[in-house]
């Protein structure tokens, strides 16, 4: 689940701007595939494997990610990382944080964001395997606050009704999202989506997909 990139909707069926995307690139490139919603370890350890060809799953692209053997499509959405925090929170800002603990999800980019934030405002980080963990866990009071993609947090209070607030000015500069294949073989499937990608950037349908999700 990471709405409203990828998620299932009420008629349980998968869905996001992801899952758009891809279906619109797929389309324009005259390509066929099969969807697959697992996790995101195991959508990077089946890529791996073989056993998948390919993965979307608002993956940042990164120079760490590609020193250990990723290769990414251009990017295709720029996602910034933030703070947040109880919707009845005190804390204004990162200066609030000292002697306090803080909730991340374990490899993401908002995890690399609060470590990267941690030794000069002075908070402790407990990590947390998905987001709705992560979440109850400031709600609970166990943490003043947590590091979550940006458009992911924004839809996640807005459809979640959440009692969470994005704290503000605490964005980062962020990085794109990327499809990410693991072996030169796959390199056809990038070509493919970058192709896709530019088109249905000129043509609209990549705006009109942003537009249903975001608004």
């Amino acid at each position: 689940m990471f709405k409203p990139f990828e998620y299932t909707d009420d008629n349980g069926d998968f869905v996001g701007i992801d899952v758009d995307l891809l279906a619109a690139i797929a389309e324009d490139q005259g390509f066929t595939y099969d969807l697959n919603s697992v996790g995101w370890d195991s959508a990077i350890a089946a890529c791996q494997a073989g056993q998948a060809d390919g993965m979307i799953a608002g993956a940042s692209i990164t120079d760490e990610r590609r020193a250990s053997g990723w290769i990414f499509s251009d990017g295709y959405y720029q996602a910034t990382q933030c703070m947040t925090v109880a919707a009845d929170s005190d804390i204004a800002g990162f200066g609030d944080l000292a002697g306090k603990t803080v909730a991340v999800k374990t490899g993401t980019q908002g995890a690399a964001y609060a470590e990267s934030l941690k030794d000069e405002y002075g908070f402790d980080i407990v990590y947390m395997d998905d987001s709705p963990t992560m979440y109850q866990t400031v709600t609970g009071g166990q943490a003043v606050a947590c590091f979550e993609d940006t458009p992911i947090m924004a839809a996640s209070i807005k459809s979640g009704d959440l009692p969470l607030r994005i704290v503000e000015g605490s964005e980062n500069e962020g990085a794109p999202y990327g499809f990410a294949v693991f072996s030169a073989d796959e390199q056809e499937l990038i070509d493919l989506f970058n192709a896709g990608l530019k088109s249905i950037r000129e043509n609209g349908v990549y705006d009109e997909i942003l537009a249903a999700y975001l608004g």
